[in-house]
């Protein structure tokens, strides 16, 4: 039977840009690359699954 209330599976990540030091939000399974909006560094590639994070991690916002 299926479950109705299921956790979640993944989450956002608060980072910080190792050069400018702008924080933005990443999606734990990024798909595509994600750069920074101010400096236009590589803050996340796409890898199998969870996405490889190029940046500090702050703060792991989930529900």
């Amino acid at each position: 039977m299926v479950r109705i209330n299921r956790e979640n599976r993944s989450a956002f990540y608060k980072v910080k840009c190792p050069n400018c030091e702008n924080e933005q939000l990443v999606f734990q399974r990024a798909s595509t690359t994600v750069d920074c909006v101010v400096c236009g560094s590589v803050l996340a590639e796409p890898s199998s699954g969870n996405a490889r994070i190029h940046a500090e991690i702050i703060e792991e916002l989930s529900e």
